[in-house]
């Protein structure tokens, strides 16, 4: 795989990364401003109010979308490694991937965050272009 592709998809898994870093600054008023304009966005509502539970679920999202990005950062280079031999693991990252954006977007759109549709579609994009870019898929053993 190119150095590109490579570069390409460590953008791909920082850009997680960040995002869970973002929603973990809902913790904190003081640190809610970036994820207060997310959700005044993606709901077309800016005054929200941030409860305790609310908080506590923002916390949660960024670290489980922190803990995401980290294990992909690791994952995707291993797979690489692998060469043919790693299609299984990418079958199960994009098995990942597919589902997270089936039940995120769906639920989304159920609970009237539907604009939620377009950060998912250009993360999804990303990683799906990244693995038809590179080639990954048509390797033989």
């Amino acid at each position: 795989m190119s150095s590109f592709w490579r570069n390409w998809f460590n953008l791909f898994c920082l850009s997680l990364i960040l995002f869970g870093v973002v929603l973990c600054g809902g913790a904190f008023e003081a640190t809610s401003g970036a994820v207060r304009l997310i959700l005044g966005f993606e709901g077309g509502n800016a005054d929200f109010v941030f409860t305790p539970e609310l908080r506590f679920a923002l916390a949660v999202m960024g670290a489980v979308s922190i803990g995401w990005g980290v294990n992909l950062l690791a994952m995707i280079p291993a797979t690489i490694a692998l060469g043919a031999r790693g299609r299984p693991f990418w079958n199960a990252i994009t098995a990942g991937m597919v589902s997270w954006f089936v039940i995120d977007s769906t639920l989304s759109v159920l609970t009237g965050f539907g604009l939620n549709v377009v950060p998912n579609l250009a993360l999804a994009g990303m990683y799906l272009l990244g693995l038809a870019g590179s080639g990954a898929l048509k390797q033989r053993a």
